[in-house]
């Protein structure tokens, strides 16, 4: 199978990078003693990179709650960095998540990803679908506007390049988005694609429809293919041919497969360089190496 390889560059890998980069970085609260280590090495080694802000997920059906708060505020009283905790609508009245988000505003937290969520999985393992509580948020449009009566938060929202698997059409995701920012929302960080084309397609299509907030693409370093795929086919996210090509015979090397990853994701964080991104927002899983790797190569270095 040939695999397409951009011919715009022939200069060195981001010989002209502008000084005006920002990144920030998702992890998840640890569920084990052994995952926390790895989690807070993560954090140790990525927090010198000085990044604009980190973000820190909510189980489905709010079941990391406490794990996730406690998350964010040692992250914020260890680093000192501005950490985004996500908050979903799910399984939670309306006076129970405006409770939590003034719980976090106390904390110092001023940055909130607001999200629907997606309820607890179905016993069967078939994707569980949302329904809103008679006391609850209906919709993460709803969910900021709540936030916005609770305080003065700064807001991200999600978006979906590819289209959320539950929406109607690529023109109705686009008009929820547009909710969620008139509603109040600062900025879209969007779910990981492979393909640069996806992310620039739907920037076509936000502006067309009006969308001015900062649209960030969401990059996921592919560390373990497997578990990518798993993650993709749960989003709606495509997994390119050649991805799969790429990966092919490296389940049992590990450092092939570090490199190749590495290159996969330097090459769409370059094309989207090109095109005039500055922000990218990284899903860590929870590790340093890659995401270290892609800062280091938009001029990101550490500060003391």
């Amino acid at each position: 199978m040939n695999i397409p390889f951009p011919q715009r560059n022939t200069g060195p890998l981001f010989a002209e990078r502008a000084e005006d980069i920002d990144v920030s970085f998702e992890f998840f609260p640890p569920k084990t003693e052994a995952m926390e280590a790895q989690l807070w090495r993560a954090v140790a080694e990525l927090a010198p990179l000085r990044p604009r802000f980190v973000s820190v997920t909510y189980g489905a059906g709010g079941s990391t709650r406490e794990r996730t708060h406690a998350t964010v505020t040692r992250i914020r009283a260890e680093t000192g960095i501005e950490v985004a905790a996500h908050l979903t609508c799910v399984g939670a009245s309306r006076a129970e998540i405006d409770a939590i988000a003034r719980r976090y505003w106390e904390a110092g937290v001023r940055h909130i990803v607001a999200l629907r969520g997606d309820p607890p999985a179905d016993p069967s393992g078939a994707r569980a679908r949302f329904a809103p509580r008679a006391d609850g948020y209906n919709d993460a449009a709803e969910l900021v506007a709540g936030l916005r009566r609770v305080a003065p938060f700064e807001l991200s929202v999600g978006a979906y390049p590819e289209v959320h698997p539950e929406a109607a059409s690529a023109e109705a995701d686009i008009r929820h988005l547009r909710r969620k920012i008139e509603a109040g929302a600062s900025r879209a960080i969007t779910q990981f694609f492979f393909e640069p084309e996806s992310f620039l397609r739907f920037r076509d299509r936000a502006a067309a429809a009006g969308i001015t907030a900062d649209l960030v693409p969401g990059i996921l370093p592919v560390s373990n293919f497997a578990s990518a795929v798993r993650m993709a086919e749960m989003t709606g996210v495509v997994i390119p041919a050649w991805l799969r090509t790429l990966f092919e015979g490296l389940d049992d090397r590990p450092e092939a497969r570090q490199l190749v990853a590495a290159t996969v994701a330097a090459e769409l964080v370059r094309r989207l360089f090109e095109e005039g991104v500055r922000h990218f927002h990284i899903y860590t899983l929870n590790r340093a190496g890659l995401a270290y790797a892609l800062c280091h190569l938009l001029g990101k270095r550490p500060t003391t």
